[in-house]
């Protein structure tokens, strides 16, 4: 197991196209790094800060980034493939487009964020909050977005079939068009008010 790397902080560093492997960090400081191109496989992040930093086209295979701090970082044309993202935050990010293949987004915060056409499919995005994000037409099929919040968000034209809407908080956000199974049209029916009556 690597030995993680504990409470550093890197400033300004180009680790452009590094093979990151199963490095391990923790409660570090990534603050204008260029990691552009990088790679990662089996890596963890656990409580770090990425400020400013640049994940531009890297690849991440089943690689943690967990309870992180991003602050005006850039994901733009990045993979991530079966990785962990439970409890980070995204503040001011471009987190699209995005190549996402599952992982545990499980209490991730992105509000208002543009995820306008991700792909985002059989992600647990449960308990996240995603208040006032720009959804139009992403596809969220067969994510576990129970307990989510919504609140505010446009899924104009999303693909919520065989999500899971459980518990979420779903106020006032724009639905027009979006396409939902039987099992997601009654919880929304239901965070509505509406009395679904089987006729039994």
């Amino acid at each position: 197991m690597t030995e993680p790397v504990v409470g550093a902080t890197f400033t300004g560093e180009d680790w452009y196209g590094e093979d990151l492997g199963a490095a391990a960090y923790r409660e570090c400081t990534f603050r204008d790094v260029d990691l552009t191109e990088s790679r990662s496989k089996g890596a963890t992040f656990e409580s770090c800060v990425f400020d400013g930093c640049r994940l531009n086209a890297s690849q991440h295979t089943a690689s943690a980034f967990a309870g992180c701090d991003f602050r005006g970082t850039s994901f733009f044309d990045a993979t991530l493939d079966g990785c962990k993202l439970v409890g980070s935050v995204f503040v001011r990010c471009t987190v699209r487009p995005l190549t996402v293949t599952g992982g545990r987004w499980r209490g991730v915060t992105l509000r208002g964020a543009k995820l306008d056409g991700q792909v985002l499919d059989g992600v647990d995005l449960s308990e996240a909050d995603l208040a006032d994000a720009d959804l139009t037409g992403a596809s969220l099929r067969g994510c576990d977005l129970s307990g989510a919040t919504l609140r505010g968000a446009t899924l104009t034209g999303a693909d919520l079939r065989g999500a899971t809407l459980s518990g979420a908080d779903v106020d006032s956000a724009r639905w027009r068009g979006a396409r939902v199974d039987l099992a997601g049209a009654v919880v929304l029916a239901e965070s509505l008010g509406v009395v679904v009556d089987d006729g039994g």
